[in-house]
């Protein structure tokens, strides 16, 4: 028992544990920064070629003086808006199929429910890359359509899965009380059961939101013009093998701020739930 009366699981570190724990802390913290800085200060060595040319360092100025181009960050800019613009609308649409997909998984009809269960499999066991290409070569989509539809099919599977498990954790008495008042058992489900469920699972589904948004690079693959082809592809082949690297940082750190916000606002509605 812990002084406050709460059982606890294992003993109270003393101070000879405690002791140990920081210094492994810092010792631990050390070996990561020591192992961070051997990585860059590698990468800023110059380097010698088979040719016997020698190209200067990855953080040599000479590779950088690039960003202070303003019609750079014109076209990045463009390829962060349509990545947005095709993550956006590929949510709307995960949103909208993943209710659809729950209320068919969750049907008590068989001949409902099974093909709806076997559809479901399908596209949560396709990879969305072959989704996508299949989408764009077997109706001509075009590849934002492609990106957008081939998420939105994926994502909405998931999500429909989640809610379906959001649901089938509510107590029963939630859809019997809807009944015993006169509601149709797909109105329960609408105005009871399903505000519930999105509530519970809203975390996980704001999760998986995140996922959408970095795959929306595979659109890379398809010919969609978001921002991994246009700073890696269309920008480095403008620019040369030169900015390749810069390219990829700027590219890298865009994705992680964007990822970052998104992740916030998950833990964010985890506490506020």
């Amino acid at each position: 028992m812990s002084a406050s009366g709460a059982p606890v699981l294992f003993d109270a570190p003393g101070p000879r544990a405690r002791r140990r724990s920081r210094i492994a802390s810092v010792v631990v913290s050390l070996v990561v920064l020591g192992g961070l800085g051997l990585v860059v200060y590698i990468l800023g060595q110059p380097r010698e070629t088979s040719g016997g040319v020698t190209l200067t360092g990855l953080w040599h100025p000479s590779r950088w003086d690039v960003v202070t181009n303003p019609d750079l960050w014109e076209l990045i800019g463009q390829g962060v808006l349509n990545t947005l613009k095709a993550a956006a609308a590929a949510a709307v649409l995960a949103l909208i199929l993943g209710v659809v997909f729950a209320l068919l998984r969750s049907a008590r009809t068989p001949w409902v429910r099974i093909p709806s269960m076997v559809v479901l499999e399908f596209l949560r066991g396709m990879p969305v890359l072959l989704m996508m290409l299949f989408i764009l070569l077997a109706f001509s989509s075009g590849a934002y359509l492609a990106v957008v539809l081939g998420l939105g099919l994926y994502n909405g599977a998931i999500i429909g899965e989640a809610l379906r498990a959001g649901i089938s954790s509510l107590p029963k008495g939630q859809r019997e009380a809807g009944l015993s008042i006169g509601l149709t058992p797909f109105v329960t489900r609408m105005v009871i059961e399903f505000p519930q469920a999105f509530k519970q699972m809203l975390p996980i589904i704001v999760a998986q939101l995140v996922v959408l948004l970095k795959d929306t690079s595979l659109g890379f693959i398809v010919g969609y013009p978001e921002l991994i082809r246009t700073t890696m592809n269309n920008l480095g082949n403008a620019l040369g093998n030169k900015y390749l690297f810069t390219l990829f940082v700027i590219t890298l750190v865009i994705y992680v701020v964007m990822n970052l916000i998104l992740s916030a606002f998950a833990r964010w509605l985890a506490k506020r739930r």
